[in-house]
Order: C-alpha cells, then sequence, then structure tokens
C-alpha cells in the first residue's frame, strides 16, 4: 500500500508542472492634470488550452486582467503596469495565468 501511495504521488508530480515569467513593465501615460493616482491594483485572467489546441479565454485573457486591476482600483486606466504570466501544464490542458499590476488612476 506505501508503494503504491509513493508511485501515485510520483505520477502526480510529473504529470504537472509550472513556470512563471520575469515581471516586465510597460511604458504608459502619465498622470495628467485632470487625474488624479488612486493606489496600487492587480487583476488576473487564466486561459487555457485544451488538448494543446482548444483554447478556452485565451484571446481574452490580457484585456480581462487588464479590466479587472482597473475595476479594482476604481479608476478609468493603469499607470507604472507591470504584467507577468504563470504556466502550468497537466496530462489534457496547459494553462497560462496572465497577472496585471498598476497604480489606478481616475478623474479628479
Amino acid at each position: 500500500m506505501k508503494v503504491a501511495s509513493i508511485v501515485l504521488g510520483v505520477c502526480l508530480l510529473l504529470s504537472t508542472a509550472a513556470c512563471q515569467s520575469t515581471p516586465m513593465k510597460l511604458p504608459s501615460a502619465s498622470i495628467g492634470p485632470n487625474e488624479k493616482a488612486l493606489g496600487q491594483t492587480e487583476g488576473s485572467s487564466t486561459g487555457i488550452m485544451l488538448f494543446g489546441f482548444i483554447p478556452i479565454i485565451q484571446n481574452t485573457r490580457f484585456e480581462n486582467a487588464y479590466a479587472e486591476a482597473v475595476q479594482k482600483g476604481g479608476g478609468t486606466r493603469l499607470t507604472d503596469i507591470t504584467i507577468s504570466e504563470q504556466w502550468f501544464w497537466a496530462l489534457v490542458l496547459n494553462g497560462y495565468i496572465f497577472t496585471v499590476q498598476g497604480t489606478a488612476v481616475g478623474n479628479k
């Protein structure tokens, strides 16, 4: 029984793996005279490639993460944007978690 649980644990470990990208800072417009900084915010969105060729929320994960970050911050846009991505693999799918961090900017 103990050998079976060890073999099962090793199989699970080998069937799932993950990586993370280096955060990248994007150039963005500075805060204008009619705007104010509302504070730091973050948003994320996950996309999946099922069987390596069926995309599920792959094409909109960038927009979804940005929109979530803007909504959480209560602003109209972000400045000082940093993006990063995590990947994970399982037997039948590849997952991609996209994260946007930045300073929410709103009208005065």
